[in-house]
């Protein structure tokens, strides 16, 4: 039923995990001894010697969970809060619908399937700029008017992979300000 539960004994504890969705995970720790759930590792001021070591392993294990299960599919901060910001405005979630590129992904309108942001990471000299490094790209929609007007090769690229007429590419690097990156996906959003 897409629940997933890890459990794995800690000394005298055992640790289980329980992952249902995206929005849904839990994990909890439960005293071997009692077969009960040992809830003063999430008590923020609960202390001593013993507490403080049971709720270090707690820890630990739950990081070493988190590190061995998420891999981070991009590479710039700017391209996570991209993500948000699309989240927050308009309720889309980014889907990733290539296995064969699982870095590469794309928001669509829900009234009519239709792209209007892909986000992928490509190496720099694939733009035209004399550079092997790998970042984080989104190709937004926008007006061939505006298009021609932005278009420096530098910041603004006409669209990687998309019509050059009615797509552009920005590097989410931080060259454009979030508020700036914020209005032409607005604007790409609109133009449906």
């Amino acid at each position: 039923k897409d629940i997933y539960t890890y459990e794995e004994v800690l000394n005298d504890f055992k640790i289980v995990v329980t992952i249902k969705d995206e929005n849904y995970a839990y994990s909890k720790l439960i005293d071997l001894d009692s077969n009960e759930e040992f809830v003063l590792v999430d008590v923020d001021n609960s202390n001593g010697e013993f507490i403080s070591s049971i709720k270090q392993i707690y820890q630990d294990k739950l990081k070493d969970i988190i590190d061995k299960c998420t891999k981070e599919k991009f590479i710039n901060n700017q391209t996570y809060k991209v993500i948000e910001y699309i989240k927050n405005k308009y309720n889309d979630n980014i889907e990733f619908l290539w296995d064969k590129y699982p870095n590469c992904g794309v928001f669509r309108h829900k009234e009519n399937d239709k792209w209007y942001a892909v986000i992928l990471n490509v190496k720099l000299n694939k733009l035209g700029l004399s550079s092997d490094d790998i970042a984080d790209i989104i190709d937004l929609k926008i007006t061939p008017e505006e298009l021609d007007k932005i278009v420096n090769n530098q910041t603004y690229f006409r669209g990687y992979h998309m019509n050059k007429k009615h797509w552009m590419t920005i590097v989410l690097n931080d060259s454009i300000s979030d508020e700036e990156l914020f209005d032409y996906i607005d604007k790409s959003y609109n133009l449906k």
